[in-house]
């Protein structure tokens, strides 16, 4: 199964007997499925079927979806207002007979503001009825490419994972077989730090020292740290390969290996592993940031 990302862009077009239109979607990161949608006025009642639209295409994302319309010729009606030009007529009467003066023409009256009206043959309700069957079809049509630009770039994101999971385990085979890890090498560290403590003023009971010894040895060891970044990394792939809606899973995941890499760094007690375990804590730091961008 595809793995998607949670970004991409569509644009779709459609136009019916009194309008064009044009539905645009963007969609970024979320925790969620967020559909933020901005329609003309009148058209909320198709409101819960995009909804519905959406939510059977996508389980998160932040998805900006907005409608743009434009009349088409012959939508358009001018209507007289009649109560407004009743109203201005008793008016024109009145001030004729307070002044003396004579009646406005009737290309005068229209031109008063309220007179006539320029209306939407299929506005609000109407148009959504009339075109709603269209508009739905190219929300549905940009979904698709929405679908299609969010897998794109989540293939994308998948190479990219797959190569940081490979340096992680490159990292931790390079940390397995450090010289610094041998039993002859804990050995002689202990042996030194024991020839210190010997050495100063103090008494110290040899069998309580040698206890010391091997939990500071114990402490030192970091193999179950190395098992667990080896196990991580192979769910990673399996994660990888099995592909859907895996960016929940995945970042708990990446969690999972930056406390592994914390631990192998405090319990080190080696310049080389330190060195390596800070490469790993950057390069998970790395996939963290690229598995969030995952569905």
């Amino acid at each position: 199964m595809a793995v998607s990302s949670m970004t991409g862009f569509a644009r779709t077009e459609g136009a019916g007997e009194a309008a064009a239109w044009y539905w645009e979607l963007r969609s970024v990161n979320g925790k969620g499925l967020d559909l933020r949608l901005r329609l003309p006025p009148g058209l909320e009642s198709l409101e819960p079927k995009l909804r519905a639209m959406a939510t059977q295409k996508f389980t998160r994302g932040t998805v900006h979806a907005s409608l743009t319309m434009t009349r088409q010729q012959g939508a358009l009606e001018i209507r007289l207002n009649e109560p407004v030009l009743q109203q201005v007529l008793q008016a024109a009467m009145r001030a004729v007979e307070i002044t003396g003066g004579t009646m406005p023409d009737t290309a005068s009256f229209l031109a008063m503001r309220g007179v006539l009206e320029i209306a939407d043959l299929e506005a609000g309700n109407a148009l959504a009825e009339h075109e709603g069957e269209g508009l739905l079809a190219d929300f549905g049509r940009a979904l698709d490419e929405l679908q299609a630009a969010r897998i794109g770039e989540g293939e994308r994101l998948k190479v990219v994972v797959a190569e940081q999971v490979d340096a992680v385990e490159r990292l931790t085979a390079q940390v397995e077989i450090s010289p610094a890890r041998n039993v002859e090498a804990i050995r002689a560290r202990v042996g030194e730090l024991v020839q210190r403590l010997l050495g100063t003023d103090q008494k110290f009971d040899p069998d309580r020292l040698h206890q010391e010894a091997v939990m500071i040895a114990t402490r030192a060891d970091v193999e179950e740290e190395l098992k667990r970044l080896k196990a991580h990394v192979a769910a990673a792939r399996e994660l990888l390969a099995d592909g859907g809606v895996i960016g929940r899973r995945f970042d708990f995941l990446a969690q999972e290996f930056q406390r592994e890499a914390n631990t192998l760094c405090s319990k080190s007690n080696d310049a080389a592993i330190t060195e390596a375990g800070l490469a790993l804590k950057v390069k998970i730091d790395q996939m963290r940031e690229q598995v969030q961008n995952l569905e």
